[in-house]
């Protein structure tokens, strides 16, 4: 369990860094391109991202 949750939670922030980078139009070829409600919304789930991987990480193995 703890793997597939680093594995999510690195998803989470490579498509939340896509998305916030988007959106502050540094990385062009989309809809959201440019708007900076993307990159809010990548922001947020970058970080919750990186809170599932360390949450995942402190759990106790199974």
């Amino acid at each position: 369990m703890k793997l597939v949750l680093t594995v999510a939670g690195a998803i989470a922030v490579v498509l939340g860094c896509v998305w916030f980078l988007q959106g502050v139009n540094v990385l062009p070829g989309s809809f959201m391109t440019g708007h900076i409600q993307w990159a809010v919304y990548g922001a947020v789930l970058a970080l919750v991202g990186i809170g599932v991987i360390v949450w995942a990480r402190r759990r106790p193995a199974a």
